[in-house]
Parts: C-alpha cells; sequence; structure tokens
C-alpha cells in the first residue's frame, strides 16, 4: 500500500488521467468514418455517444464511492457478488487490459513508421518497434509513480493541445479565407460520381453512433489504480464525468471544424492521422501528426498504470499470489507490470498484428463489464452486497436511475454490434466471405482457457 501521499495522484492528476486514458488514436485517426456513415448528422452522433459514455461514466463513478480498492470493474463485481463473479472478471479484465495495451502499442509503432515513411505491414519493423515502445516505457514507470505522473500529465496537456489547435486554426482559416462549406453539403459530396455518404437508415445511424462511442471508452479502466489516489471516494466521481465533459467539447468543436472546412479531404484522404488532411499548410500538418503520436504514446502509458494494478489488486484481495504485490523502493508493481509487458507483446505477436482479431476481445470484455459494474452499483444502493462497503450517501438518480439506463444502452449496443464483422473475414466489397477462426479461438481463451488457468494456478499457490 502507498503510504506517501505526496506521490498519489490529486483531483486534476486524475482528470488529467481519465482524458489521457480515453483520448488516444480515435479522434485522430477515425472521424473521417464516422462522417462517412452520418454525413451531416456526425455531430449530432458525437453528441448522443457522448451522452452515452457519460451515462456509463456516471455508473462506474458511483461504484467508486463505495469501493475504493484498486481493480476497478474487478473490485466492484466482488464486492457485490461475491469471490467467484469477482475472480472471473478480474481475469477478463486484467486479460483485456493488457491485450488493449497491446493493439494500442501496435497502433502507434504503425503509425510512426507510416509517418515516417515506412512499411507499416513489415512485421520484422513493427516488432522491433514495439519492443523500443515497451522498453521505453518501462524505464518510464521504473522511476517510479512522481515521474509516471508528471509524463502522463505532459503527455494529456499535448494531446489536448493538438486538438485545441486544430480547433483555433480552424476557426482562423474560416474567418480569414471564407473557405467553407456548409453541412448540410457534406451529404452531397461524390468521389469518382458516387455519393461518399450513403442514404441515412437507422441501421447505419445506430453503427455511426456504435463508432464515435469507441472514442470515449477508456474511462471504465480509471479507477484500476484507486490506491494510488488521493481521496479516491470523493475525487473518481467528480473527475470521471469532468474528463467525459472536456472530451465531448474537444471532440465535437474538432470535428465540426473538420466538417466544416474541408469535409471531403476528411473522408477521403490515405493518411495515417486523417484529420490531419484538412489543413494545406505543412508545419500545421506536422504540429497534428506530432500531436498525434504524442496522444497515442500517452495512452500507452496510461494502459502501463492501469493493466499491471488489476493484477496487483487480486493479489492483493489473496485470489492470486501474494509475491505479485511486491513493489520496489520507488512504489512500482514490478512483477504484476512485467507480466502485463508480456502478455501485451507475445499476443499481438502471435496473432501477427491484426488489429481487428486483437479489438474483439478487448471489446466484448468491456461491453460485459459495462453490464456487471451498473448492477453492482444498484447492490450498493439496495445493501446487498457480499462484501462490506463504504457508508456513501446514496443517491436514488446516480445509484439507480442511471445504472439502469447505463444497462439498456449496452444492450442496445450489443445488439446493433456488427457481429459479423468481428468474427468474419471480409472482402474489399465489405462482404462476410469466410470465419474468423483466429477472433474465435481468441475468444474462447480469454473467456473460458485463461480463467480456467488462473483459477488453476490460485488454488495451488493456496494450498
Amino acid at each position: 500500500m502507498n503510504e506517501k501521499t505526496g506521490d498519489k495522484l490529486g483531483f486534476w492528476s486524475i482528470v488529467l488521467l481519465a482524458i489521457n486514458a480515453i483520448i488516444g488514436s480515435g479522434i485522430f485517426l477515425t472521424p473521417g468514418s464516422v462522417v462517412q456513415q452520418a454525413g451531416s448528422k456526425a455531430l449530432i452522433v458525437y453528441f448522443i455517444a457522448a451522452i452515452f459514455a457519460a451515462i456509463l461514466a456516471i455508473s462506474f463513478a458511483a461504484a467508486s464511492k463505495y469501493v475504493t480498492k484498486s481493480g476497478a470493474a474487478y473490485a466492484y463485481s466482488k464486492a457485490a457478488f461475491g469471490k467467484k463473479v469477482g475472480f472471473y472478471m478480474g481475469v477478463l479484465r486484467y486479460f483485456s487490459a493488457s491485450v488493449a495495451w497491446g493493439v494500442m502499442a501496435v497502433g502507434v509503432i504503425k503509425s510512426t513508421i507510416s509517418i515516417f515513411g515506412g512499411d507499416p505491414n513489415k512485421a520484422l519493423n513493427v516488432t522491433v518497434g514495439f519492443l523500443i515502445l515497451m522498453a521505453i516505457i518501462t524505464i518510464i514507470n521504473l522511476f517510479g509513480q512522481r515521474v509516471l505522473k508528471w509524463v502522463m500529465n505532459l503527455a494529456t496537456i499535448g494531446k489536448l493541445a493538438a486538438l485545441v489547435l486544430i480547433i483555433i486554426a480552424g476557426v482562423i482559416l474560416l474567418i480569414t479565407t471564407g473557405a467553407s462549406s456548409n453541412l448540410a453539403e457534406v451529404d452531397q459530396i461524390t468521389q469518382n460520381g458516387q455519393k461518399i455518404v450513403p442514404t441515412l437508415t437507422t441501421t447505419t445511424f445506430v453503427m455511426a453512433i456504435v463508432s464515435a462511442f469507441y472514442a470515449f471508452t477508456g474511462f471504465e479502466s480509471v479507477a484500476s489504480g484507486s490506491d494510488d489516489m488521493k481521496n479516491p471516494e470523493k475525487n473518481l466521481p467528480r473527475a470521471i464525468p469532468l474528463a467525459i465533459l472536456i472530451i465531448a467539447v474537444v471532440y465535437i468543436g474538432v470535428v465540426a471544424v473538420a466538417m466544416v472546412l474541408n469535409p471531403k479531404a476528411l473522408m477521403t484522404t490515405k493518411q495515417v492521422v486523417a484529420i490531419a488532411a484538412i489543413f494545406n499548410n505543412e508545419i500545421l500538418r506536422d504540429i497534428i501528426l506530432v500531436g498525434a503520436l504524442v496522444s497515442m504514446f500517452g495512452i500507452n502509458v496510461a494502459s502501463s498504470f492501469n493493466a499491471p494494478r488489476i493484477l496487483e489488486a487480486m493479489a492483493r484481495e489473496g485470489q492470486m499470489s501474494k509475491a505479485l504485490t511486491k513493489r520496489t523502493k520507488n512504489n512500482f508493481p514490478i512483477r504484476t507490470f512485467f507480466i502485463s509487458v508480456g502478455l501485451a507483446i507475445l499476443i499481438p505477436m502471435a496473432f501477427e498484428y491484426n488489429m481487428v482479431n486483437l479489438i474483439t476481445l478487448s471489446a466484448m470484455v468491456r461491453f460485459l463489464g459495462f453490464i456487471v459494474v451498473p448492477i453492482a452499483v444498484i447492490q450498493f444502493y439496495r445493501g446487498k452486497t457480499k462484501e462490506e462497503v463504504l457508508k456513501a450517501d446514496k443517491n436514488a438518480w446516480t445509484d439507480v436511475v442511471v445504472p439502469i439506463l447505463s444497462i439498456i444502452i449496452v444492450v442496445f449496443l450489443l445488439i446493433e454490434y456488427n457481429w459479423q464483422a468481428q468474427f468474419g473475414i471480409t472482402n474489399a466489397a465489405g462482404q462476410v466471405v469466410g470465419v474468423n477462426w483466429y477472433a474465435i479461438a481468441m475468444m474462447i481463451f480469454g473467456f473460458v482457457l485463461l480463467p480456467l488457468i488462473m483459477a488453476w494456478i490460485s488454488r495451488r499457490e493456496r494450498k
């Protein structure tokens, strides 16, 4: 347990950690695909996605006032439903967090290689870059939480600065040049004689919301290291919703500028960092590219803080070996960190850095957590828990109504989720032409085999 409160994350560091955990590559790389799907309604799509994320974030924030132990979804589910459910959720959440870290590491490496003119699909290039990135992140963590906190805060400020620059530069260009288009015209833009934006239907609108929603995920991992935060029961419920609000304002501002300034470039560019394509000025583009890399590096650092602490939380609760609770003199969870690094490196390598296959499990476990945690909050409110929780101020709105809304939203997203694309192999026309056995094997390993293996190790350790 960390007793040095000066090393712990304060309120604004938690806000910055949350922003860092949420803003990654999504807003830099993918707004073009959301605009392609929703056209002139893209801003409404991002607004709805932000509301969905805020509702879910409030549920997680409500849980954090009852349970302040590290582990987030693991700690909440264990307190509400007992050791067995907690263990299963802990294993899934830890594996998902480690895989997600690996996915984001692959993303930053491939983007960096592409930006500097290399071949991002060459396995050797990615592997070398991957190992260098992990070595840098390891060194940062070895220096302890003071340095980690400084790097995370700096990365967060850097990525926000790049996004704010896009908004300011875009507004200045609009005012000085008048080179703008009406938002309604976005739906009429053509390429090779064909309209880029399809006719909007309920299905395409919902899929656009799902796509935009992923740009807001990451808030669920913020409380994983709550033992390393000051007054988490007070700070987390305030910090997480504030971070979502800041991010929503920035995202909507960035997409609005892009749609008015140069929507065709946004939707048709081949650049890795799609949002940079809206500007013709090379200096501006370079600054935005640097901001995108800082953003992706920052979310890797945030993942290196969150993932190891889930496994460490399980060890502290006696559900894994107590040896995993060992920390260095700089208060660094060294053993769980290197296990997490191993998973984050080996699994992407085993799947040949295929982003689609790797994202599948991570996304699925997030959805499971988005259902379990709101139910846990309702249990906390009712006083029907398996373990003793803190005597927090109960609020029917945040502890019952919002969690019920959260469950409805997640069920809705699950129904509308494109399962065929996740578990099928698609051709250039987007048609499913085969079964993605890699993705199916990964689901079986993550949801069945890994929990069984870790349960066996845990039982053997206890004996």
